[in-house]
């Protein structure tokens, strides 16, 4: 890489990681700027998944006052993250690269709509459960388990807006605030990145000096977004996810 190059994907990563945490997608941001530098694709990808680990987790530090009293349901999710990471990570290195190409723009969308009427639909379901005399979940149930863990095994396999499918996920099936699932969302995430890092380690060609520029400038922007994200509403939380998933979408279908 040239100087500007990796000032370029170092930037890229204080992006991704900051947008990770707050939101998701990041991955938008360096998966273009790796290629730009003359990364094949899954060279990209891989390179991409283990220098975004730092930012999951400077994201995960950030948000741990709402992890308080998630620890059985992040146990729970997390298995599910490691075994989904991995068979992502599986696919990426068996599958021809146009395999998601049709399915990841409608996910994401679903996902997208999800969110933006999660308002609407919490309301019904809570009347639901008062006409019924039941409670709204809380725990996590096999059908928040099986979703969560094949998302992830999308995540192991590319990883763009990720985290936007678990906090629509979790949305619809946890009665829960905005904040507190996207904290357990930025563990979820970190855990897929760095299975599916670990197993790339042992089987695929990366770029050490991409992954080391990313990892640094996501660190940092894991900090940023957690400060930042931590102090939206949670209208304006919304909001902000479904404006970048929708970019996302675009993006990925004009791939």
């Amino acid at each position: 890489m040239t100087v500007w190059e990796m000032v370029a994907v170092c930037a890229a990563g204080v992006g991704a990681g900051a947008i990770n945490t707050a939101v998701g997608s990041g991955t938008l941001i360096t998966f273009p700027v790796l290629l730009a530098t003359g990364l094949p694709p899954v060279t990209a990808t891989v390179s991409n998944a283990l220098g975004l680990i730092p930012g999951s987790i400077s994201g995960a530090i950030g948000y741990r006052a709402e992890l308080g009293g998630q620890r059985r349901r992040i146990l729970k999710l997390g298995a599910g993250a490691v075994l989904g990471g991995f068979g992502g990570a599986t696919l990426l290195l068996t599958l021809p690269a146009a395999a998601f190409e049709t399915i990841v723009p409608v996910l994401v969308g679903l996902a997208v709509a999800l969110v933006a009427f999660r308002p609407l639909i919490s309301g019904r379901l809570r009347r639901r459960h008062a006409r019924s005399g039941t409670r709204p979940r809380g725990d996590v149930g096999p059908l928040l388990f099986t979703s969560l863990t094949l998302a992830s095994v999308y995540g192991g396999y590319f990883s763009a807006a990720q985290g936007i499918l678990y906090v629509a996920l979790m949305g619809m099936l946890l009665d829960e605030p905005l904040q507190r699932l996207n904290a357990v969302k930025n563990v979820l995430v970190a855990l897929v990145n760095a299975v599916a890092a670990l197993f790339f380690l042992f089987v695929a060609d990366f770029d050490w000096t991409a992954v080391l520029l990313i990892a640094a400038g996501s660190a940092v922007g894991g900090q940023l977004g957690a400060k930042a994200g931590r102090r939206l509403s949670p209208g304006v939380l919304r909001a902000l996810v479904v404006t970048v998933g929708t970019f996302a979408v675009v993006q990925l279908l004009l791939r």
